[in-house]
């Protein structure tokens, strides 16, 4: 039995011998990889401004596309022969924007696209339409900053964080020389990447503006406004109050250790949007001793008919002459079709009745970042002059 078995193992080896020789010579090829690009299946942008949105759902019965961020009205898309949803819309004009599908009731992001609007979530698509000359938050053939993941722990929360900092073309360039400092704050549901991100594009417009040579160079330090993973745990008292402690704790002092920055008030300054906004009013009014230049677009808390600055920072505006003197800048603004825009105005009112001294800009549109690039770009031209 066992010389059968020795026999039938033989056989059984050299028969299988062509089949592993066969394996052995079979070669990887790469032929057919490289391949001239086709168009983009979504989002196709036309030279005329037009875009083209497409879906693959053969088995789906509706879809839309919400277009926008504000005040969206669903547009149906059309389903072709091989289960591809389309629609054309525009042209449009030059612009960054956020789009999403609705697919039988449920929303979406561009599964085909990978620039995204991100935050504590994936809010959705972004598409940009370029002009013939690229507009102020658009990439341009300048100068161009780099900008900086920090790692850090946060005292005041107790466990580690990130921030992103931008520094500009010119920080290289001069070895010696030192920058004032922006603290740029996000909003609700966003976290330290959206000013950088394609929404924000806070590092575009400065290099730009700087191109021009309509701001001065400055470093711009973008934190994380959210202490808890909520959407807007940073507008309560207590979350406000944490994250001052780690502006003036945590962050500041590694931006002075670190880089090389202006010292002294008058080099520094704060601004956020939504949420942001109210924290960088809230937390600059209450440290007039180390921020001269204060903007806020776009806040909740602020135009909240009961909203009382004097439970946040008491008796900050009791000595009108003082604060002036003391405040470099002090900008408010909101986008026009904004719900916060009625309690902007009442703002600003109060503000000339105390007779502290501010500047406001209302801009066309919503709560959205349309809005708030404008702002960010008004805002940078005024700073530290």
């Amino acid at each position: 039995m066992k010389k059968n078995n020795l026999v039938w193992y033989f056989a059984a080896a050299l028969f299988c011998l062509p089949l592993c020789v066969e394996a052995q010579h079979k070669s990887f090829s790469t032929q057919g990889f490289w391949q001239p690009a086709g168009k983009p299946f979504s989002p196709e942008v036309h030279e005329d401004g037009r875009i083209t949105f497409r879906l693959r759902g053969r088995d789906v019965k509706q879809v839309q596309l919400l277009f926008g961020e504000w005040n969206v009205k669903p547009q149906p898309m059309r389903k072709d022969s091989a289960g591809v949803w389309s629609i054309t819309i525009g042209p449009q004009p030059p612009g960054v924007y956020a789009y999403l599908f609705n697919v039988d009731g449920v929303n979406m992001a561009d599964l085909s696209n990978p620039d995204v609007k991100a935050g504590t979530e994936v809010y959705g698509s972004m598409v940009e339409v370029c002009g013939g000359k690229p507009a102020f938050d658009q990439w341009q053939n300048v100068p161009h900053g780099t900008v900086h993941t920090v790692r850090y722990v946060s005292t005041a929360l107790g466990k580690p964080r990130s921030m992103r900092i931008y520094l500009p073309p010119q920080y290289e360039a001069g070895p010696n020389r030192r920058f004032p400092v922006l603290c740029l704050r996000h909003g609700g549901g966003d976290n330290e990447t959206s000013w950088t991100q394609t929404a924000g594009r806070a590092d575009v417009i400065m290099d730009n503006l700087l191109a021009e040579d309509k701001t001065r160079p400055m470093i711009i330090v973008m934190p994380n406004g959210l202490t808890d993973g909520s959407w807007a745990g940073g507008s309560t008292k207590e979350g406000m109050e944490a994250l001052e402690k780690e502006l003036l704790q945590d962050i500041l002092p590694y931006i002075r250790k670190h880089y090389r920055t202006l010292p002294g008030r008058e080099n520094t300054a704060i601004a956020g949007l939504s949420m942001g906004g109210g924290q960088a009013y809230v937390m600059g009014l209450r440290h007039l001793e180390t921020f001269a230049w204060i903007g806020q677009f776009s806040s909740g808390l602020l135009a909240d008919e009961s909203f009382d600055i004097n439970e946040r920072a008491p008796g900050v505006f009791d000595n009108p002459q003082a604060v002036n003197q003391q405040l470099r800048l002090l900008w408010t603004g909101c986008g026009t079709d904004d719900p916060r825009m009625e309690g902007h105005r009442r703002l600003s009112e109060t503000l000339a009745k105390k007779g502290i001294r501010h500047e406001t800009l209302y801009t066309p549109g919503g709560h959205e970042w349309t809005v708030w690039r404008v702002q960010l770009h008004a805002f940078l031209q005024r700073l530290f002059h």
